[in-house]
């Protein structure tokens, strides 16, 4: 079905209408997404045989799985790809009550490893906060355009309302606890809002304030305990993972044996030590630490550059998108793969504590790879409605 251009006032480009989209999609940005993709599934198969052998008695169990995702995540992502991205803004608001009361189910739920994070349903288990972060883009986009420019620099439209919706979120994810989640959810926030046209300052005085908890928490770290244990003592693990090398330091120990064993062209796909049952859940979390191991510096190196080029061509999809909605969605969805990946190598690299963030494409998890590949689908969307021809 293609869409008919209606009309628009003088000087605007005319809106496409209707359910599905016409325009030719951005094969550079499927291309990349496809590539990150298949490298990310061969790297997650490398890192998870012995641990599916060892607890699974199936070498094949968890790319298995994997790739049957895989398969339906790109399926969903050309399917998304066609369907007009402003039908999304519609479900902005359900989307976002929908994620609050995930959340709160998620806290009812049995706990694993401490923390409440998941929704089972069956065999099937999901993050809640996944939808979240999706939801926190649709609708800040939604109330972004809804205000205008003008409105956007004024404290009462371009703050309040968007602190005020993102509170419990955050909250809840702090409840479950989900530390990395919260910190995805708050950077996607802060680049929504600069995107939309907040006043710079109120970001000049949260970093400061970011700044000043930072060196109390480097210097202090005991005070953050009195607030909050979980994440006083990841601080702690994290300045020092040699205090308690056993237990909580032993994962980013491993992962830091595994990074410098690597050296400049790695032992091979399929030649690394730590996975074989050093790691903890290597095929998760800190599959990046098998890619270092196996790829060495120069293979990483080359991961994090096709990452760069899959934010570069989700940035430019948003710049040249006709209408601001799609802009924001494609930038805010850029974005998060963006901050997400920073967030796993930095935590890989013991460059921040330990939050459990997993690298998009890489990490196992069915359900989050086929809402990322979704997400991916909506940016498609978007790229069909941009002007991204050479002139």
């Amino acid at each position: 079905m293609q869409t008919n251009a209606v009309s628009a006032p003088a000087g605007e480009k005319p809106k496409q209408a209707g359910f599905f989209l016409s325009g030719r999609m951005d094969w550079t940005f499927f291309f990349i997404v496809i590539v990150v993709l298949c490298i990310g599934l061969i790297m997650m198969f490398s890192a998870s045989y012995v641990s599916a052998y060892y607890y699974k008695g199936n070498s094949l169990y968890y790319i298995v799985r994997q790739l049957l995702f895989g398969a339906a995540g790109v399926a969903a992502m050309l399917l998304i790809s066609k369907v007009n991205y402003r039908i999304f803004r519609v479900g902005a608001w359900p989307a976002y009550f929908v994620s609050i009361a995930l959340l709160i189910v998620a806290l009812f739920m049995p706990e694993t490893k401490g923390v409440r994070r998941w929704i089972y349903v069956g065999p099937i288990s999901f993050q809640p906060s996944e939808i979240a972060k999706f939801a926190v883009v649709l609708l800040f986009a939604h109330l972004i355009v809804k205000f205008g420019p003008a409105k956007m620099k004024m404290t009462r439209f371009g703050l309040v309302p968007f602190v005020a919706l993102l509170a419990p979120i955050v909250a809840l994810m702090i409840k479950e606890p989900h530390l990395s989640g919260t910190i995805l959810i708050l950077g996607l926030a802060v680049v929504m809002l600069f995107i939309g046209g907040t006043s710079v300052w109120w970001f000049a005085a949260g970093a400061i304030l970011v700044a000043g908890a930072g060196a109390l928490v480097i210097f202090k770290p005991d005070l953050l305990t009195v607030f909050a244990h979980y994440a006083g003592t990841r601080i702690e693990i994290w300045l020092d993972p040699f205090s308690d090398p056993l237990d909580k330091g032993f994962q980013t120990l491993q992962s830091l044996y595994a990074i410098g064993s690597g050296g400049l062209m790695g032992a091979g796909i399929g030649g690394s030590r730590q996975k074989y049952l050093y790691i903890p859940e290597p095929y998760n979390d800190f599959i990046f630490a098998v890619v270092c191991e196996e790829l060495g510096f120069v293979g990483a190196t080359l991961i994090l550059c096709i990452f760069a080029l899959l934010v570069w061509r989700g940035f430019v999809i948003a710049a040249r998108c006709r209408d601001r909605f799609g802009a924001l969605v494609a930038a805010g969805l850029t974005a998060q793969v963006g901050i997400q990946t920073i967030l796993n190598v930095a935590v890989v690299t013991n460059t921040i504590p330990n939050t459990g963030i997993s690298l998009p494409f890489f990490s196992y998890g069915g359900t989050s790879l086929l809402m990322l590949l979704g997400e991916m689908g909506v940016i498609l969307s978007v790229s069909r409605n941009a002007s991204l021809e050479k002139e």
